[in-house]
């Protein structure tokens, strides 16, 4: 992790009150990044995360 411990929060993952950290921002936001992780489990915080997993799925045809 990139960052330091700027603020607890609710981890749901661990249950409790947590630190959490700026993780490194790879969308441009730099010091202004919302996104945050717990520094004891790794729980994220996204902001915007996908709605979708983008994956391939493979059709069979139905028997006759």
């Amino acid at each position: 992790m990139v960052g330091f411990v700027d603020e607890y929060r609710y981890c749901s993952t661990c249950d409790a009150e947590r630190p959490f950290e700026r993780p490194e921002c790879l969308d441009g936001h730099g010091v202004d990044c919302p996104e945050r992780c717990c520094v004891d489990c790794g729980e994220a915080i996204l902001v915007d995360p996908p709605l979708r997993r983008d994956t391939v799925r493979h059709r069979h045809p139905l028997a006759a």
